[in-house]
């Protein structure tokens, strides 16, 4: 029977150093098929590090190994101010409007009889009171109707009409005079206003083959931005991103010219980046 045992302790030893954290095999070139769902494939680099696709749709994709040298976070950032830079900013005169208009109503309420002003702060505070008695529910709801952001709320506003709901993993903050919000939920942010949206998504995760290592040695995230100030026409673009956080980790970058559902889009994209990146 020692011989089992011994034979038995052996085999132990071996499948627990066997599940024993690795380094990550360094990518040097990407694995970039011909099709991957609605993707196609329009060119590859020699070297194995560039390739990029297109949808029916006329979306742009460019899978590449990016390096980490600098850090996760600032190779992401770099990426996300590339695909950012060149937006159209608001007209200057649009601001020059607003201020005219600001300084017309200061004079117009110098111009008030004191009767007036004990009036409306009258109205002012019932509206206050009724506003509080109404909200006995905090909540946002946010959705987009022709193309804007719309938000409806129940909930405590204060003085600057933002409407605040925080609860286990999730925290918004909604304005009511613009529609705007700002959405966390988890590791998702949400940052939506007027015509233009941000999504961002960074979390560890683990590597493949490494479901039992308590150490999360790899990494997704994921960028979105919709607005209609982009350069070139384009309305959408994003990337989406993971690998080992040692690098180099692989990046899809979407650009599209047209609003799309993302899941037409990123399922095919997240297939590609998780196949390449090992996560």
């Amino acid at each position: 029977m020692r011989p089992l045992f011994l034979l038995a302790a052996s085999a132990l030893a071996l499948s627990v150093g066997a599940c024993g954290p690795k380094t990550p095999a360094v990518r040097a070139a990407l694995d970039c098929p011909m099709r991957e769902g609605d993707l196609t494939r329009t060119s590859a680099s020699p070297d194995g590090k560039v390739c990029t696709y297109a949808t029916s749709s006329g979306a742009e994709v460019t899978l590449q190994l990016v390096s980490t040298q600098g850090g996760v976070d600032s190779a992401l950032t770099a990426i996300e101010t590339n695909l950012l830079a060149g937006r159209v900013k608001p007209a200057e005169d649009a601001k020059g409007d607003a201020k005219d208009a600001a300084k017309g109503e200061a004079k117009d309420d110098k111009a008030a009889k004191p009767e007036d002003a004990k009036a409306a702060s009258s109205d002012a505070d019932k509206a206050a009171k009724e506003a509080t008695a109404d909200a006995e529910k905090p909540g946002v709801h946010i959705e987009t109707k022709d193309g804007k952001t719309v938000v409806t709320t129940d909930g405590d506003t204060d003085a600057d009409g933002n409407v605040r709901v925080n609860l286990p993993g999730i925290h918004v903050v909604a304005n009511e005079r613009d529609d705007s919000a700002q959405v966390s939920v988890g590791p998702i942010h949400i940052d939506a206003g007027g015509d233009g949206a941000t999504i961002r998504m960074r979390r560890d995760v683990r590597l493949r083959g490494e479901a039992l290592n308590p150490d999360r040695r790899g990494m997704r995230a994921m960028f979105i931005y919709k607005g209609d100030d982009l350069p070139d026409g384009y309305r959408v673009v994003g990337y989406e991103a993971g690998g080992p956080k040692s690098g180099p980790i692989t990046v899809a970058v979407v650009k599209s010219k047209e609003s799309f559902d993302g899941d037409d889009i990123y399922n095919d994209v997240k297939r590609l980046v998780r196949k390449n990146g090992g996560v």
